[in-house]
């Protein structure tokens, strides 16, 4: 008896996550946020640590944060204290406040780039008319965080999405304010998104006494 059976050649093509760590990446420590500010203000880096700031207190995905514009954020040159935008991924508005320290280092940016209305906030090096793209908003993140030791493979753009309204819902226990500030439609992506356990519910149930 003949036998068809055919020899397939051993697969030799690495898996796509192959030395890549995967899952929900970390938001950063208060010490951590701290220390990359101090090295960006000491090497006068205007745009960077005002792309910092402004992607920690607003919170925003990485394609929205850097399709920001001037007059997202900006009036007549003076820094608004919160902002409105359309969020790409839903469609639907998201308000961010916009903390002093935060106003102060973009409106630096502002003037020593001479940036107007229209204009994108964080333009890109080579065409000023168009934003930088996420892929040199995350390199640069891997900047940040490489210069304070930590590995920029295990964060990544969502690390500073998720840091204020890790914070926030520690500190609060309110779920609802941070679906809000995300722009999450649903509760649930909320608690997946924050990555909420028992121990977390346990914990905010300790703080409150009867």
């Amino acid at each position: 008896m003949q036998d068809n059976a055919v020899d397939h050649p051993r697969r030799t093509t690495a898996p796509w996550n192959r030395c890549k760590l995967i899952g929900p990446k970390p938001p950063l420590k208060t010490r951590e946020i701290w220390s990359i500010r101090v090295r960006l203000q000491v090497a006068q880096r205007v745009r960077d640590l005002a792309l910092f700031n402004l992607a920690l207190d607003s919170k925003l995905r990485a394609c929205d944060l850097v399709a920001l514009r001037v007059g997202d954020v900006a009036l007549n040159g003076r820094v608004r204290s919160r902002a409105t935008i359309m969020q790409r991924k839903t469609g639907q508005p998201v308000q961010f406040e916009i903390a002093e320290q935060t106003r102060e280092a973009v409106g630096r940016w502002l003037e020593k780039k001479d940036l107007h209305k229209g204009e994108p906030l964080f333009p890109s090096r080579i065409d000023r008319r168009r934003p930088m793209t996420t892929r040199q908003y995350a390199r640069l993140l891997g900047f940040w965080l490489h210069a304070i030791g930590l590995d920029p493979l295990a964060y990544g753009t969502h690390s500073l999405r998720r840091t204020k309204a890790s914070m926030i819902y520690r500190r609060t226990g309110n779920l609802r304010a941070v679906q809000l500030l995300l722009g999450h439609t649903k509760i649930e992506s909320t608690v997946r998104y924050l990555g909420i356990d028992v121990d977390d519910a346990l914990l905010i149930a300790e703080q409150v006494e009867i």
